[in-house]
């Protein structure tokens, strides 16, 4: 609906043709058809192409990938269930999953699908060409003042938008900050992130015999965060306590565990 209203309300250009703007509600109505499609659709491995490893981690790697029947390009995340579990990494992962689904919007890398087989787990994201901060920062060895201030500044509201869904990145550094073609920043790798439902939390996954279908639940509209965010802190959850982090990048009050919200 939000789409389709989007659509009628850039029609009322009166520049347009009467024949311009039926062309242009086909071309909305076949890509809505197409989406419902992709969301019908069940994924595998096996639907995309491997074209080189673009990075590795802790529980897996990065792959550059394209999709077979349509040859667009992504990047597949890698992820090993048996070392996640190992390092009961379950609930950072759940976190990483859900803000990507929930944060669809400029700020974050976009997530178009995850799937799963019996050893990993695939997210499908958007792929960055303008690689990451870190590079850029090792390619330039010192940023003009005005390019400074451009991407500090798309940090804070990068880091704003994530806060107010509700989530703690919790690992910002250059290796984090991407590029898009356009030299534009995203956040990535919310591997590290918390967020306020119990999914999110390490200690639920030890005793996985209490859950609830509605703990997994994701809700999207921003007043629902807002909502979960008030009530989170009335139940004296407001601050987290783990040290986690990159030891170069810290934030003092992590180390110190003195607890952050």
């Amino acid at each position: 609906k939000q789409r389709l209203a989007k659509l009628e309300e850039s029609l009322k250009d009166e520049s347009l043709s009467e024949e311009q703007r039926h062309e242009k509600r086909l071309q909305h109505a076949q890509k809505e058809t197409e989406f419902l499609r992709l969301k019908r659709s069940r994924l595998g491995v096996e639907d995309f192409d491997p074209l080189k490893v673009i990075g590795r981690g802790a529980f897996g790697e990065v792959r550059l990938v394209q999709k077979k029947d349509t040859g667009h390009v992504y990047a597949m995340k890698i992820l090993r269930k048996a070392d996640m579990l190992e390092k009961e990494q379950v609930a950072h992962v759940r976190a990483e999953r859900d803000i990507l689904v929930e944060a669809d919007h400029q700020w974050v890398v976009k997530m178009y699908y995850s799937f799963q087989d019996p050893i990993n787990l695939y997210l499908i994201m958007e792929f960055l060409p303008g690689g990451d901060m870190m590079t850029l920062l090792m390619k330039k060895d010192t940023l003009s003042e005005e390019c400074t201030q451009f991407y500090i500044v798309e940090t804070a509201l990068a880091i704003d938008s994530i806060h107010k869904l509700g989530f703690i990145h919790r690992d910002i550094k250059p290796d984090n900050l991407l590029l898009d073609a356009k030299g534009h920043l995203k956040l990535s790798d919310f591997g590290l992130c918390t967020g306020l439902k119990k999914s999110h939390r390490t200690d639920f996954y030890r005793d996985l015999s209490q859950a609830k279908p509605s703990d997994f639940i994701i809700t999207s509209s921003p007043m629902d965060s807002k909502r979960r965010a008030e009530s989170w802190k009335k139940n004296r959850r407001a601050l987290a306590y783990s040290t986690v982090g990159t030891p170069d990048y810290i934030a003092p009050e992590v180390f110190l565990q003195t607890g952050y919200g």
